[in-house]
């Protein structure tokens, strides 16, 4: 057949490009899948993934796909007031507020086929005072100045109510007023990211606090200044109820636990199936998956946050973007930023990173918790390395976890260089050489790099040594789970450790500055073995003693049953 024919045969339509995303979501019947597979590659060549954009009408005017979320838009303009959104970082939170902006401007013309567009025929430009605090690292006084003043200027120029001698708080009051008064409409105040400059000096209490107390007056206004507003829209990392610049701001309404607002920013399962189905095809071709294994391939590295007890299945946008538009699984989350503070809040508080996830904690601490708590938990959540995974509404606790293995093994391979240092070992460790121990049987092959390893860890802190052992083993038996599987609960009790390869089981037991004997001792009066007996595989039996003065293995014994 000539290949313009069969082209023709198989095309025998033009797909526009205001129709992608709504032909890319639809259950399209073909008697031949081949068909549709074509069909819906040629669909994903024409959409174009927004990685990085943040700004609502370049989207729009550009032809990127957008998700809609104009109907939660609508719920919160027909209530007026002042809300407060906490979500992690490239979790969509700047493009909601550049949407929202766009439409207290009037720009109807961005709305079209999106559902604010039918929803309401109140298009009213108003005022839009927007500071987004993102786009600066704040590492003194001075940088918070410049970047509140830059914003000032611009707008007193757009106003014509220059205060250059003024307080930046007395500033921002003028241009308040000013505005509602040139204008003859109340003022919409926008602020992306309120916590920024705290954000960056949390080691740092003398800046912080100097910091905080500018902010504390300049975000004043939304109360004192009231009579001129006609709706503010506040996001950020961390949550403000318990962070004293809002201690006075008693008027903001805090969204961020809110049922109806839980898929306000990321991407939910139905948006996945309603956007994407042509960008899971194309990827499924280039993976050699079936869209169902895509899917939950999708689903198990980028999906599992929820924002409240009641909450759909959220995907982290940036990750699922990067994706489609890149065609290739990877690891995104990590490439935008690094959790040190978070790694150093948790040395300082000595915490087990075993003990992190899954861990249970009473909802009014993590609702009300703010930036400075001496908790990690709820910071690791507000930065969504944790989420909600269930609700005990008799009690009243969540259950968080990690919210998928993007999160989950990124989080731990960040963490190597905190507390592993390989001994005699050039450049970065490789978990292979441990794997394939493992998976071809060689204990000792397998205890001596595991000695090499741990002979490594920096025990910073006098009395830590433990903490720190138990952490580093943590962090390199959940990297090894990414390639046979682990667990370590029994009935019981919990186990150091269990791998489980196609050939073979592996039931470790260490002890601190102790014999192995004890070890081994503790696996049989536990019977950790039990649960593995009918396996069909070799169960080997392990109990190590590692001595922290040395840093070297007292010794090992090693039981195999068959």
């Amino acid at each position: 057949m000539h290949p313009q024919k069969e082209s023709q045969s198989l095309f025998p339509f033009t797909i526009k490009r205001e129709n992608i995303s709504h032909l890319a979501g639809a259950m399209i019947p073909h008697t031949n899948y081949f068909y549709y597979l074509r069909i819906m590659n040629t669909i994903a060549d024409e959409i174009k993934y927004p990685v990085g954009l943040q700004s609502f009408p370049d989207i729009r005017e550009r032809g990127f796909l957008y998700i809609d979320k104009t109907q939660y838009i609508y719920n919160l303009i027909k209530q007026k007031g002042y809300y407060f959104l906490s979500r992690p970082r490239r979790f969509g939170k700047s493009l909601l507020i550049s949407t929202i902006e766009a439409y207290y401007t009037g720009r109807r013309d961005l709305f079209k086929g999106l559902a604010l567009d039918s929803l309401t025929e109140n298009w009213t430009e108003h005022p839009v005072l927007h500071l987004d605090l993102n786009s600066r690292e704040y590492y003194d006084r001075g940088a918070l100045e410049a970047e509140l003043n830059a914003h000032l200027e611009r707008w007193e120029m757009i106003y014509e109510c220059p205060k250059p001698d003024r307080r930046p708080e007395e500033r921002f009051a003028n241009v308040i007023r000013k505005a509602c008064e040139k204008t003859g409409k109340k003022v919409v105040i926008l602020i992306d990211e309120y916590d920024k400059p705290l954000l960056n000096t949390v080691n740092d209490d003398e800046l912080s606090d100097s910091l905080r107390s500018m902010l504390k007056a300049f975000y004043g206004n939304l109360k004192s200044m009231d009579r001129y507003i006609e709706f503010g829209f506040l996001t950020g990392v961390a949550r403000f109820s318990k962070v004293s610049i809002f201690s006075d701001l008693n008027n903001l309404r805090d969204i961020s636990f809110e049922e109806q607002y839980a898929g306000i920013c990321g991407i939910t399962s139905e948006e996945l199936d309603s956007y994407f189905s042509a960008g899971i095809s194309k990827l499924s071709e280039k993976e050699g998956m079936t869209p169902q294994e895509t899917r939950e391939t999708l689903r198990l590295n980028y999906d599992g946050y929820h924002f409240a007890d009641i909450s759909p299945d959220i995907y982290n946008p940036f990750s699922l973007m990067n994706v489609f538009a890149k065609l290739r699984l990877g690891s995104y989350r990590f490439e935008w930023g690094t959790p040190s503070h978070l790694v150093q809040l948790i040395k300082r508080e000595k915490w087990l990173l075993r003990d992190l996830a899954p861990i249970e904690i009473e909802a009014n601490i993590l609702e009300s918790a703010g930036l400075m708590s001496p908790d990690p938990i709820p910071t690791l959540y507000q930065t969504g390395y944790l989420t909600i995974k269930d609700f005990d509404r008799v009690f009243r606790t969540y259950t968080l976890d990690y919210p998928n293995r993007e999160v989950r093994d990124g989080f731990i391979s960040f963490l190597v260089p905190y507390y592993i240092k390989p001994s005699g070992q050039p450049g970065q460790f490789s978990i292979k050489h441990f794997v394939t121990a493992l998976t071809s049987g060689d204990v000792d092959g397998f205890m001596r790099l595991l000695e090499s390893m741990l002979a490594g860890v920096p025990y910073s802190e006098k009395g830590s040594a433990e903490a720190h052992f138990q952490n580093a083993s943590y962090i390199l038996f959940t990297l090894m789970g990414q390639y046979v599987r682990i667990e370590d609960r029994t009935s019981d009790g919990r186990i150091d450790l269990t791998v489980e390869t196609p050939l073979y089981i592996y039931i470790f037991e260490f002890k601190i500055d102790s014999i192995p004997e004890e070890a081994m001792k503790q696996i049989h009066e536990k019977k950790y073995w039990l649960k593995h007996i009918h396996s069909g595989k070799e169960i080997i039996l392990i109990g190590a003693a590692f001595n922290t003065s040395t840093r070297r293995l007292n010794g090992y014994l090693v039981e195999k049953l068959s």
